[in-house]
């Protein structure tokens, strides 16, 4: 649901907003709230800073729209406005585009056009929460993000959103590449690195294909994450997917004709997302923890070669679309009962 604040201090427009939007409203696609100036509004953006978008007039007691798109730029950069206003006039216009405006709409107001202009305002403010996301999933920033690094890209409000930690539901999947750390004690470096790097873009590629997140490389091993909807079956389309994919690819010679063989543990749940690491040495990782992780890796450990193993609360969600079999309960570390399993064959 988007959340959008209309400011001006025509008391009509409330109810006219109301009107126009109520199937919107009714649906919960829109939650409108209204300021009466550009004070009001600040205050309540301060209450409200889940705001998607700001629709704003110019001519108002107090604070004026212009006024306002200069505060929101310093407060909020990331928050985007749309001008709603009788002065359409060159300069105006300038003005507020000058000053951040997203877009500029004229009274009296064409109502499809305000809906184009807001659907269209609502995606660009998406795209930019997207790209959040996909920043703070990046290992390369992950390893050198530290306050120097949050300053030059810009304002407050990003370093907050790059430092959030919540509660996800999500799904976690650990791959290890079977024998490969053996194998690395008598090959040589550069082919040793050359052939991991080989196999990870393989998992990568398919991790992808699914929407998934690469958490972190572990040695011979990767983490990765899913959210959103169906994270659980695109973590299981994804394994199923990248074991296919390394059983396909051929033995290698400068490894002692070593044949690539994956393990894989998969465990969906509540966990904690977060920057986590020291503060002291400015290196904190983006990434999840909590027992669903740490279930999920033990589930790797005791997977073999080519095997996919996941939890009974796992296979209940999944059972009608993905042939699973039972196998002999295993034995985790802090847990006082032995943990069901099941293999996810096709």
């Amino acid at each position: 649901m988007a959340k959008i604040l209309v400011v001006d201090d025509e008391a009509d427009l409330e109810t006219l907003i109301k009107q126009k939007f109520r199937k919107q409203i009714r649906e919960r696609k829109y939650e409108f709230s209204f300021a009466i100036n550009g004070v009001d509004a600040l205050e309540k953006l301060s209450s409200e800073p889940e705001t998607d978008i700001v629709l704003s007039d110019i001519n108002m007691p107090e604070m004026d729209g212009l006024t306002l798109l200069s505060k929101l730029s310093e407060l909020k950069p990331l928050l985007k406005a749309v001008i709603v206003s009788a002065y359409g006039d060159m300069e105006n216009i300038r003005t507020a585009m000058n000053r951040g405006a997203f877009d500029f709409i004229t009274k009296p107001i064409n109502f499809e056009d305000l809906i184009i202009t807001i659907e269209k305002t609502i995606k660009h403010s998406n795209q930019l929460k997207e790209t959040l996301q996909a920043i703070k999933e990046n290992n390369i920033l992950k390893m050198y993000v530290d306050q120097n690094v949050l300053n030059f890209m810009g304002s407050r409000e990003y370093e907050n959103t790059l430092m959030a930690n919540e509660t996800v539901e999500a799904t976690v999947m650990f791959i290890d590449l079977c024998g490969f750390t053996k194998i690395s004690e008598t090959a040589p470096p550069d082919t040793v690195v050359t052939m991991i790097n080989s196999y990870f873009d393989v998992m990568v590629a398919e991790i992808m294909e699914q929407q998934g997140f690469i958490d972190k490389f572990i040695g011979d091993a990767v983490m990765a994450v899913f959210r959103g909807d169906y994270h659980l079956d695109r973590a299981l389309d994804a394994a199923l997917a990248v074991r296919n994919k390394i059983n396909k690819l051929p033995k290698m010679k400068a490894l002692k004709d070593f044949e690539p063989k994956v393990s894989i543990g998969i465990k969906s749940g509540e966990m904690v997302s977060g920057n986590i690491g020291s503060s002291s040495l400015k290196r904190l990782d983006y990434t999840v923890i909590g027992d669903t992780v740490n279930t999920a890796a033990r589930f790797q450990d005791a997977a073999k070669p080519n095997q996919i193993i996941i939890g009974e609360s796992c296979y209940h969600k999944v059972k009608e679309a993905f042939k699973c079999k039972k196998l002999d309960s295993i034995t985790v570390k802090n847990k006082a009962e032995p943990l069901s399993v099941y293999e996810v064959l096709e």
